[in-house]
Order: C-alpha cells, then sequence, then structure tokens
C-alpha cells in the first residue's frame, strides 16, 4: 500500500508539468506513452549462448508470446540492434535489474531500445524484470516456471499500456491479487519454505487449503496446470548468504496469475525462503 501510494504521488507530480504557456518547452513522456507502440514493435528475445537456456526460450516463447511480433536474436545481434528504438528486448540477465545489484541472481527483463543502451543494459527503458534463477547453480526449477513468467511479463506489460499505476509499480502491484488464492489450494515445497517456519509453526499458520510436499510433487502440479491450485515458489543464490536476496512468488497453476511478489534481504534471523511473516500474510482470511 505504502508503495502504490508512493507511485500516486508520482503521476500527480508528473500531472504538474503539463505544458503550459509559460512551460510550453517542457515535456513529460510517461511509462503507458513510452509502451503505446509496444504491440507494433518487434520484440527481440536474446538467446545466451547456452543449449539448454536457449532451448527452454524457443521453446516456451513459441507456445506462449502473444503481445508482440518477435523473433530470436543473438548476443551479438543484441549489441548492434540495442540502439535502435525498434526493437524491446526480452533477456535473461547476471545479477542486476534496474535498480540494484543483486549477486547470485538471474533476472528475465523486457527493456525498451534506444540511445541510453550505449551505457549498458541498466540504463535502458525497462518494462518489467523479474527474478529468474541463481546464477552460479541453477537448479533447472526456472525451466519449468518459464512459461508462468513470460505470461507474467505479458500481462504486466498489457495492464501498463493502459495505465501508469500498473506501470510504475512494478510486478509487487499483483500483491492486491492475494485475495484471489484465498479458496484455492496453496502448495509449498519444504525447501522452499525458511528455517523459521518449523513443523510446529506449520501447525499455528497454516490454514485449510495450505500444504507442504516436497519439491518434485509440487513442481508437478504446476507443470500439470492444475485448476484450483496456487504454488509457491522462492528464488535464491544457490550459495544464499547474509545480505544475499530471496524472491518469494504464488502463481496460480492454471492461469499463471501472480498472486504474491515480496522479496527480503537475507539476515542472521530471517534466512532464505518464505518467512513465517509470509505465511501469516498468506493465510489471512483463511478459515481453520
Amino acid at each position: 500500500m505504502k508503495k502504490i501510494f508512493t507511485v500516486l504521488l508520482a503521476i500527480l507530480f508528473v500531472g504538474l508539468f503539463i505544458p503550459t504557456e509559460s512551460n510550453a518547452q517542457i515535456k513529460i513522456t510517461t511509462k503507458k506513452e513510452k509502451l503505446s507502440d509496444f504491440e507494433r514493435k518487434t520484440t527481440k528475445i536474446v538467446l545466451r549462448g547456452n543449449e539448454f537456456t536457449d532451448d527452454a526460450l524457443k521453446q516456451n516463447a513459441t507456445s506462449t508470446w502473444t503481445l508482440s511480433p518477435f523473433e530470436f536474436c543473438s548476443q551479438e545481434e543484441f549489441e548492434s540492434l540495442k540502439t535502435s528504438d525498434n526493437y524491446y528486448f526480452l533477456m535473461i540477465v547476471k545479477g542486476q535489474n534496474k535498480k540494484e545489484v543483486e549477486a547470485g541472481l538471474d533476472f528475465i527483463t523486457l527493456v525498451k531500445g534506444g540511445s541510453a543502451a550505449k551505457d549498458g543494459i541498466s540504463e535502458m527503458e525497462e518494462v518489467i524484470t523479474l527474478p529468474y534463477a541463481s546464477s552460479k547453480w541453477p537448479s533447472g526449477r526456472e525451466s519449468i516456471y518459464l512459461p508462468a513468467m513470460l505470461d507474467i511479463i505479458q500481462e504486466f506489460t498489457r495492464n501498463a499500456m493502459s495505465t501508469d499505476l500498473k506501470g510504475y509499480s512494478g510486478p509487487s502491484y499483483y500483491n492486491v491479487n492475494l485475495p484471489k488464492a484465498k479458496n484455492k489450494e496453496i502448495y509449498f515445497s519444504e525447501d522452499d519454505l525458511s528455517a523459521e517456519v518449523s513443523e510446529s509453526a506449520i501447525k499455528d499458520t497454516f490454514r485449510k487449503g495450505m500444504f507442504v510436499e516436497d519439491e518434485d510433487s509440487v513442481d508437478e502440479r504446476f507443470a500439470d496446470g492444475e485448476p484450483g491450485v496456487v504454488i509457491a515458489y522462492s528464488i535464491m543464490p544457490s550459495e544464499a548468504s547474509v545480505g544475499s536476496v530471496c524472491y518469494k512468488l504464488l502463481i496460480d497453476a492454471n492461469n499463471h496469475d501472480l498472486l504474491y511478489f515480496r522479496k527480503h534481504k537475507i539476515t542472521a534471523k530471517a534466512g532464505p525462503g518464505f518467512l513465517l511473516e509470509d505465511i501469516k500474510k498468506i493465510a489471512t482470511g483463511r478459515s481453520k
């Protein structure tokens, strides 16, 4: 809520600069306006040169990407085209997003080409960035959840083209969707729970329709697209330590709606995975 309020203030601030006779030279372009050409421009999906990752991108983009025309390109082609505003680029980048460097993680990002690209990917106009996988030792789970990531990126972009509120809020905007999970079954992998979520804590905080299973069973439910099922998924460095960042998502297995998106910095007390405070938020409104 605090973030959304901040975004509303930012949009109001932009509104103060509508050109008048005295400041007609000022031109503010909002994110909604910047994305107005998205569906008419080609999205270049940048391959990494890694056979496993590239095959997953090719297969899933071909079956999932519908929001704009798309083509695959190499890293070399990206370097030659990135300063052109005729293209958007979907790519996996190592250890950073637009706002901060987060060592040990890869991100999947959608950016717009333009002259700012000469100063690096982080300076390009960002549409949305999502955590993807551990950089050093990916678990392999990222390939299972890639179709959902592509759907989430497209849904976010579609919404950002219609309203600046969603565009500026980023994926955390979708926390407003959490009530949609209330009447659905939620499955957590044992490995996606932080150490503080002990067996006794599970008994105290889990509510009706919340379950813990082994990782393979949870991933299989997601891959099968079971209706009425929501999957908890966490993304962290393979060598997560104090200061590392852990992302936590709830994704509808059937339609890939993003229902929860939060991150925390790992501390001595708050280890990787869903924290007790996450579980309590998720359990809110559910019957015992």
